[in-house]
């Protein structure tokens, strides 16, 4: 087991492209940490440099007490586990398991014994024997995961090892490797696309964009405190709405005006983001997660400057919640991590994005109780959690908290 700390690394390939730009991180010995962020952000280039399949341009990478920047991958006492599997296909699953142990001339008994304890962690007993055709996908994933956890190395790798598998095996696998690391006990880097991976499955979440570090936290800090509105966009399903707003003084407190509503801010609500207060007068970027709205039959009633009316375009009812898509007349905040975001989606979601601008219309989506009676096209007023609006800056686009 060991810690794992990136100085200040950079990728940067001969054609001058920068992959991966000063990403400074430490990995705490036998913390499970999931790298997250669109495709192309990095983040498994930043995986294979830890595991020296990518030379480092600029920095330095320490795993334990050694700087291996140089050092050879074999050397560097870490396995990977693919999303391919790469199992041998003529070999069993006992053979499969125990190679990196017999290219290293471990004792034969040694070898069979933890091959047989790691069977027993991934319930791969009775299949030692058999071939990998006659395996599941989720299955040829835990021979894969078992022909790591053999070597006892100080850190799993993994490059989105689930990405293969169909929808409900890759939430059982979720659970179960993290189980695995738990019991294990081993530093883990862990590179996924998918944010209900990231959240669901690490101690802590690294969000990259464009090479950058974006944010590192536990799953909670990132829901709840996001930096800027890339973090608070890209995590959370479904994701956060956004929209062009104007902070003013209300009684005490202040107030956000979206279009023609306004919604009122506690001055308890205030003092947990004093740094607010400096906008009076200004424009910021409103962030309200699809979570926060609540259904007016299912609602205390609620005070004043809390509700937003909005006309229902789309009722989507998937048994444990109903989701409810609705148009609000406030303009959408086009900033360079909400085109980010959208081009995560396909190009020509920055077209659609400029254009809702322009339109001065939002589509907003809130989460309700599967017992609600809201039917599409009809006229609500929903009530909104006030105490957990989010706030950005329109230029820089960073979260508004604090006086700093």
């Amino acid at each position: 087991m060991a810690e794992i700390v990136l100085e200040d690394v950079t990728k940067r390939y001969g054609d001058g492209t920068l992959a991966v730009n000063e990403l400074s991180l430490e990995i705490e010995d036998a913390e499970f940490m999931v790298f997250v962020g669109p495709s192309g952000c990095g983040k498994t280039t930043a995986l294979r440099m830890i595991a020296g399949l990518e030379n480092i341009t600029d920095g330095k990478l320490k795993i334990g007490d050694n700087v291996v920047n140089d050092m050879q991958p074999k050397d560097r006492d870490i396995a990977m586990v693919f999303q391919n599997y790469a199992l041998y296909p003529h070999m069993s699953v006992r053979d499969n398991m125990a190679f990196g142990l017999k290219l290293a001339k471990t004792d034969k008994g040694e070898i069979n014994e933890r091959v047989v304890e790691a069977a027993k962690v991934l319930g791969l007993d009775e299949y030692l024997d058999k071939k990998p055709r006659a395996l599941s996908g989720g299955q040829r994933q835990r021979v894969a995961m078992g022909r790591a956890i053999v070597r006892k190395p100080q850190a799993f790798l993994m490059d989105e090892p689930l990405s293969n598998l169909d929808a409900k095996l890759r939430v059982q696998m979720r659970s179960e490797i993290a189980r695995i690391q738990k019991d294990l006990n081993v530093t883990t880097v862990y590179v996924t696309h998918d944010q209900i991976e990231a959240m669901t499955m690490g101690d802590r979440v690294t969000v990259i964009k464009k090479g950058e570090l974006q944010q590192v936290g536990t799953p909670t800090e990132l829901f709840e405190h996001p930096n800027n509105l890339f973090v608070a966009g890209f995590i959370g399903s479904p994701s956060m709405n956004f929209a062009s707003s104007t902070v003013e003084e209300a009684n005490g407190g202040l107030a956000v005006k979206l279009g023609d509503q306004t919604l009122k801010i506690s001055e308890k609500d205030v003092s947990n983001r004093p740094g607010l207060r400096r906008y009076v007068g200004k424009e910021v970027v409103l962030g309200i997660r699809p979570q926060d709205f609540e259904d007016p039959d299912y609602t205390q009633e609620s005070g004043e400057g809390t509700r937003l009316k909005a006309n229902i375009d789309l009722i989507e009812a998937v048994g444990t919640e109903t989701m409810v898509h609705f148009t609000v007349d406030a303009p959408l905040a086009v900033t360079e991590d909400m085109k980010d975001l959208a081009a995560d989606i396909s190009e020509a979601e920055i077209d659609q994005l400029e254009r809702k601008a322009k339109e001065g219309k939002n589509e907003f989506t809130a989460v309700l109780d599967p017992r609600t009676k809201l039917r599409k096209n009809e006229d609500v007023e929903l009530a909104v959690d006030t105490a957990r609006l989010h706030f950005f800056d329109t230029e820089t686009s960073q979260g508004i908290y604090d006086q700093s």
